[in-house]
């Protein structure tokens, strides 16, 4: 049995999840609604305010998707609840963020500065605090558009390993090189 799919799935007071007859889940919460395709082969069961999803047979195929779709739909009940947040640091000089609506503008060191509309189930925020790398924060309901949209930013100016200039999670740890003077 696999681990993650075998894990039975906890729904949170107003949460509403709905199972179609052509296998679709819909979950609707205080945050909003997210819906998502399942294989055929995958049962998904709601009793007592747990939802299960179990797999017929031992198959290789089988056995992936019943973790990933466990996955899936723990993650539409945790988006439709609490929501999911990631932040990205911008670490260079003159590295400039700026959130307006759904656009974000960013100054990442090339001549022009670069503009990115983002889905609209993504919100924005830029926050630069004096003497800091500047902040964006995005939220989201989607999880996978979420780590989309951050990962497309990401890609603007990736992180170097030298002087560590680029676009990085706050957080994360970058394996820095040693230059040229480093052999003498």
């Amino acid at each position: 049995m696999s681990r993650i799919g075998k894990l039975p799935i906890a729904v949170p007071a107003g949460v509403a999840i709905s199972v179609d007859k052509d296998n679709t889940v819909t979950v609707k919460g205080p945050k909003g609604t997210l819906t998502t395709p399942v294989d055929r082969d995958i049962a998904v069961a709601i009793e007592d305010g747990t939802l299960t999803v179990t797999r017929p047979t031992e198959q290789k195929r089988h056995k992936a998707m019943h973790g990933l779709y466990r996955a899936l739909i723990n993650n539409m009940v945790t988006g439709v609840s609490t929501g999911f947040t990631k932040q990205l640091e911008l670490v260079g000089v003159g590295y400039k963020a700026t959130a307006t609506g759904s656009t974000l503008e960013l100054a990442l060191g090339y001549s022009h500065n670069v503009y990115l509309a983002l889905p609209k189930e993504v919100a924005a925020t830029a926050v630069t605090e004096k003497g800091k790398n500047p902040i964006v924060t995005l939220t989201s309901i989607d999880n996978q558009l979420l780590g989309q949209v951050a990962a497309k930013i990401r890609s603007l100016r990736k992180v170097e390993p030298y002087k560590g200039k680029g676009v990085r999670f706050v957080g994360e740890v970058i394996r820095r090189k040693a230059g040229k003077t480093a052999s003498k």
